[in-house]
């Protein structure tokens, strides 16, 4: 049974990534008694992810709904930030922007699509070729044939963010239970023979949700992202000023800068099931990709290799809303978690206490899968 009282309604959260935590954290604030359920809060993926805010470079014809959603959360981070500081916690976010760079003339051109499309929703996003790209980031490799840059877009350093939602969870009242969970319902949590009772469950369990409730089994999946982790040595070049994002013949490629001196590169992208463990593929891939777009990174010191889970869903769109039982879903985040963090607890929060979410969010609502599967059944 839960501990909270008739005060403060008693709420379980399923998973403690950067959803989860923003979802719990929220709800705190609101007034819920809050008990988060995962064996390693803040070390899923979410440990091992980029930390780019970037809905427009991101954006592609046919995903629009993902990119309202994505825009309407970049307009809550910096309010999300501050309310971060404001409880003693700094999540490091910065708004140096985006450079996406083309390697060749097919990933120009592939370019040059995501910059008409972009121009024809009115987003603001610059064309650059090749010495203009060089001239805006230093750095960046001489056989790069063009790119784009995207002025409004932000990052946020991951591992700071998650240490910041951690602290200022359990500052509210926030308690964490390191168990796995094997099943949910709508007032119920089960840890092995352990059952708790809650007013509501939020199950945010990343790629994981697809084990934890049967509507999921069929919508969420793991999705494979390796990511490494690097420092400039000394007499090296240092680490590009703002995000660099790349197409290198057709295969994407990131650089995000941290302020400690660390360069974080990504990512691979693969089915692999439930396997986390890192290839010695997947690292050469990174790093022959990224030589191409920042040279200098040939003689960066190897800090550290990872592979992280995203939560796919079948069309990059996540899960929020209720389920036919009554668990609020909140996964399937797939490449966005961090950005879509905000707006994913304001609208949770918003359906616990009865208010209207996000607008943006509505389109995200788990009825609009079931509803295609049932109509191709």
């Amino acid at each position: 049974m839960s501990e909270h009282s008739a005060e403060a309604p008693p709420l379980a959260v399923v998973g403690g990534g950067v959803i989860g935590l923003s979802v719990a954290w929220r709800a705190a604030v609101a007034g819920f008694g809050v008990t988060v359920f995962d064996p390693a809060p803040g070390r899923g993926a979410s440990w091992v992810a980029g930390g780019m805010l970037a809905p427009v470079a991101e954006a592609w014809p046919g995903e629009e709904d993902v990119l309202r959603l994505g825009e309407e959360s970049l307009r809550r981070w910096p309010g999300f930030a501050d309310d971060l500081c404001a409880e003693g916690a700094d999540p490091g976010l910065s708004g140096a922007g985006t450079v996406v760079a083309g390697a060749d003339r097919a990933d120009v051109e592939q370019l040059s699509v995501l910059a008409r499309y972009l121009g024809s929703l009115g987003r603001e996003v610059s064309v650059l070729g090749g010495r203009e790209l060089r001239r805006t980031q230093p750095g960046l490799g001489s056989s790069l044939s063009g790119g784009l840059l995207v002025p409004g877009d932000l990052a946020v350093d991951n591992r700071r963010l998650l240490d910041a939602l951690i602290d200022a969870a359990s500052r509210r009242g926030v308690r964490f239970v390191p168990a796995p969970v094997t099943t949910v319902s709508r007032t119920e949590v089960r840890t092995g023979d352990s059952v708790a009772e809650f007013a509501h469950v939020v199950l945010a369990a990343g790629a994981w949700s697809c084990g934890l409730h049967p509507e999921l089994a069929d919508r969420v999946r793991p999705l494979k992202g390796e990511i490494l982790r690097l420092r400039a040595r000394r007499g090296s070049l240092p680490p590009p000023r703002r995000t660099v994002r790349a197409v290198v013949e057709g295969r994407p490629c990131y650089l995000v800068p941290r302020a400690d001196g660390e360069l974080v590169l990504g990512a691979t992208q693969y089915e692999a099931g439930f396997d986390s463990t890192v290839t010695a593929r997947g690292v050469r891939e990174l790093l022959e990709n990224a030589e191409r777009v920042f040279p200098a990174i040939a003689e960066y010191e190897l800090v550290e290799t990872a592979a992280g889970l995203r939560a796919a869903s079948a069309d990059n769109l996540p899960y929020i809303g209720a389920l036919t039982d009554g668990v609020l879903a909140a996964t399937g985040h797939h490449r966005n978690g961090l950005l879509l963090a905000p707006v994913t607890a304001d609208a949770v929060v918003a359906l616990l206490t009865g208010a209207e979410p996000p607008a943006p969010a509505v389109a995200a609502h788990p009825d609009r899968t079931r509803e295609t599967q049932e109509e191709s059944a």
